[in-house]
C-alpha cells in the first residue's frame, strides 16, 4: 500500500472552529489568527463565510476579517458563500476561492440551510456560475457523508450522488464531512470507495470530526484510499449546533504529527502550530482540544 508522499492540509480554524463560539471573538483575534496559520506554513486557510448575521452573528465581521489579513504569496484564501447574495459580499474582498457546501442526509440538510438536498443544490448552482465567470475557485463540502444526527447511519451511494453533482457542476474538489463524527476506518474506507466511483479520488478531500476520537484513525484510512487532502482546525476548534455532542474537527497539529510519523510532507512546522493553537486557546478560555498541543504544551512547561 502506497501511501501519498505530500497532504494538503485547509485549516478551516477561523471560519469552521469560530463561528460556533458563543463569545464574541474580536476580529483581531481572528485576523492575527490567519497571520499565525500562514507563518507556520499552511498555504490554504478557510476565512470566514458570508452568511445572515441572523444565522451565524460571528461572522458578522467577514468583510473585515478579510480586509484586514496581510496576503502572503502561495497561500490561498477561501471564504463560505451559501447564496448569491454572500457570493456578491464575498466578491468585494477578493477571496481566492469560495466554499459551497450541501448534505448527504435529507433531515440535516432541512434541519441546517432549511431546504432539501435538491433545492440546496438549486440554490448555489448560480454562485458557482458567478465565481467561475470571476476566475474564482469552487470548492464543494458535504455534511453527514458516515452518519447523520436524525438518520443514523448514510448510505454511501447518497454520498457519491451529491458528490458527483458539485463535481460535474464545477467545483475542483469536494470535501466529505462526518459532521458528528462517528465514522470508523471501515465505514469511512467503503464510503470513499463508493464516492471514488463516481468523482476521481484526487479530487475529494477528508474533513473529520473528533467525536468519538476516530478522526486520525479515518485519515489513516482515507490515505489508504489515496485521499491526500484534508480539512483541520488549529486546536480542535468548532463543532457544530445542529448534531448534539459533536467536538471540534480534527485538530490540525495531530493531523500533522500523523504526517511527521509516516514520512508524509506537509510544509507545515509542528512547534509554531502548537503555539498557535496554545495562543487561540488562551484567547477562548480553554485549553486546546488537541492531544498533541497538549502534549507539547506539557512538556515544554515541564522538561524532563
Amino acid at each position: 500500500m502506497t501511501l501519498p508522499s505530500r497532504v494538503q492540509l485547509i485549516d478551516v480554524g477561523p471560519r469552521d472552529g469560530l463561528q460556533n463560539e458563543k463569545q464574541p471573538v474580536p476580529a483581531a483575534v481572528k485576523i492575527e489568527l490567519v497571520h499565525r496559520l500562514q507563518a507556520a506554513g499552511l498555504s490554504e486557510i478557510e476565512v470566514t463565510s458570508f452568511v445572515s448575521p441572523k444565522w451565524v452573528p460571528q461572522m458578522a465581521d467577514n468583510a473585515e476579517v478579510m480586509n484586514g489579513i496581510q496576503r502572503q504569496s502561495g497561500v490561498r484564501y477561501s471564504v463560505l458563500t451559501p447564496n448569491l447574495q454572500g457570493f456578491e459580499a464575498a466578491l468585494k474582498t477578493r477571496p481566492d476561492e469560495i466554499v459551497v457546501f450541501g448534505a448527504a442526509s435529507e433531515a440535516f440538510s432541512r434541519k441546517n440551510i432549511n431546504c432539501s438536498i435538491a433545492e440546496s443544490i438549486e440554490r448555489f448552482a448560480p454562485v458557482v456560475q458567478a465565481a467561475l465567470a470571476a476566475g474564482i475557485a469552487v470548492r464543494g463540502a458535504m455534511s453527514c457523508t458516515v452518519g447523520c444526527p436524525y438518520e443514523g447511519e448514510v448510505d454511501p451511494q447518497a454520498v457519491a450522488d451529491v458528490a458527483a453533482t458539485l463535481y460535474q457542476m464545477g467545483c475542483y474538489e469536494v470535501s466529505l464531512g462526518d459532521t458528528i463524527g462517528v465514522g470508523t476506518p471501515g465505514r469511512t474506507r467503503q464510503m470513499l470507495d463508493v464516492v471514488a466511483r463516481k468523482v476521481p479520488v484526487e479530487k475529494l478531500a477528508g474533513h473529520y470530526h473528533d467525536t468519538y476520537g476516530q478522526a486520525v484513525a479515518n485519515i489513516y484510512a482515507s490515505l489508504e484510499a489515496g485521499v491526500a487532502v484534508f480539512d483541520a482546525a488549529v486546536a480542535g476548534l468548532g463543532g457544530c449546533p445542529y448534531a448534539a455532542g459533536a467536538s471540534g474537527n480534527v485538530a490540525t497539529e495531530d493531523v500533522v504529527y500523523l504526517m511527521n510519523g509516516l514520512g508524509i510532507h506537509t510544509g507545515i512546522d509542528l512547534d509554531a502550530l502548537v503555539d498557535t493553537a496554545g495562543w487561540i486557546s488562551e484567547r477562548l478560555g480553554r485549553p486546546p482540544a488537541s492531544k498533541v498541543a497538549r502534549a507539547v504544551l506539557a512538556k515544554r512547561a515541564k522538561p524532563v
